[in-house]
């Protein structure tokens, strides 16, 4: 497969390797030279608590959890 550079030095991936690959929007990607070869590949998320932020639901406001969990009487 091949693909052109833009101006920008951009350049569109497939869509068969992105599928395949499982690279989606977003998604971040590492690049490296190997014997005057260019490789790409997905990054690993360095951050997982970054990663999980916001996913979960509290049903409270934080600072009457956090007043809990360090056990502040009357919040």
């Amino acid at each position: 497969m091949k693909a052109v550079v833009s101006e920008k030095g951009q350049v569109t991936i497939p869509k068969r390797l992105r599928d395949r690959l499982g690279i989606v929007p977003g998604a971040v990607l590492e690049f490296r030279e190997e014997s005057g070869t260019l490789v790409a590949s997905k990054a690993s998320s360095a951050d997982a608590i970054a990663s999980v932020y916001g996913i979960l639901e509290v049903g409270r406001p934080v600072d009457e959890l956090d007043d809990e969990l360090r056990g502040v009487e009357g919040g």
